[in-house]
């Protein structure tokens, strides 16, 4: 019986765990999906011109291949592009997050008239595409005189993720303790003062990661920031880098517009690793009980 067991074991040490392998596999596969476009671009922003005009491709150039003509050839002034694309996306956040968090906590504890209708209007809202509202946007700027200033994108902006916060961060209201709020109220604390010394406190990694797509909204929106800005030095990143051109109207500069690329995405990727502890907090809370 003994020899048997053992045998057994040993059998059961030897077969392949298939379905660990599979994962792996899969695993593996979905980094190189996502990471491959990235990468392809950083390496067309190093390559020289010949190098990405090569047929067939380099995919791993070789050192006397590489240069940093291309990050040189934006010049300073790209600086401005992503100054211009940071102010606008920081105030419409600070924006959305300033009236979404009250709006949202309101809906929560606050018993009115008619909140089901009001939270079916936001949800329709959130679901409704932005770029249907381009054309009467357009004629409000026209007639307030609001193009090339800052505030024809940032209002818009604010408009446009403000259902989205609201829902968002109503969802995670919910999820707090009521008897902690009244435990509050009565230790003197005004709805005011609990809300921003008590329960907002609470909700930072939900404030963190609604935050954080508000922004990368902001950051990234290209159609009104096109038409509501003609002034250059007021252009945001995606503007900036649709503008850029080569010698002629028969040249692509691939590496340029690569650069730029990288360049405009390296803010976002400093924000995401710089909260991401809290993005995880804000993504996962609630998904486990108990």
């Amino acid at each position: 019986m003994t020899v048997a067991n053992q045998s057994s074991e040993t059998d059961s040490k030897s077969q392949i765990n298939w379905g660990r392998i599979f994962l792996w596999i899969g695993v593996i596969l979905t980094i190189i999906f996502c990471l491959a476009p990235v990468l392809w671009q950083l390496l067309t922003s190093l390559k020289t011109n010949e190098s990405i005009s090569t047929i067939p491709n380099v995919y791993f150039p070789s050192l006397d291949q590489l240069t940093f003509q291309h990050y040189q050839s934006l010049g300073w002034h790209f600086l401005r592009y992503v100054f211009n694309s940071a102010l606008v996306s920081l105030i419409s956040t600070f924006l959305c997050l300033g009236v979404g968090a009250p709006a949202a906590y309101t809906l929560t504890r606050l018993k009115i008239p008619g909140e089901n209708v009001i939270l079916g209007f936001v949800l329709i809202i959130s679901l409704f595409p932005y770029v249907l509202l381009f054309l009467g946007l357009l004629e409000i700027v026209k007639f307030m005189g609001l193009g090339n200033n800052y505030i024809a994108l940032i209002i818009p902006y604010t408009a446009i993720n403000l259902p989205l916060t609201i829902l968002v961060l109503r969802s995670f209201f919910q999820q707090l303790p009521k008897d902690l709020e009244d435990s509050a109220k009565i230790d003197g604390y005004g709805t005011v003062g609990m809300l921003l010394q008590i329960v907002l406190p609470m909700t930072i990694p939900a404030l963190v990661t609604t935050g954080i797509l508000t922004f990368i909204f902001a950051w990234n929106e290209f159609i009104f920031a096109l038409t509501f800005i003609s002034r250059e030095e007021m252009y945001t990143i995606p503007v900036a880098v649709a503008q850029i051109g080569g010698a002629s109207i028969f040249e692509i500069p691939y590496g340029p517009i690569a650069a730029a690329t990288v360049t405009g995405t390296i803010p976002l990727v400093i924000l995401v690793l710089m909260f991401q502890r809290r993005i995880v907090q804000g993504i996962t809370a609630g998904a486990v009980k108990g």
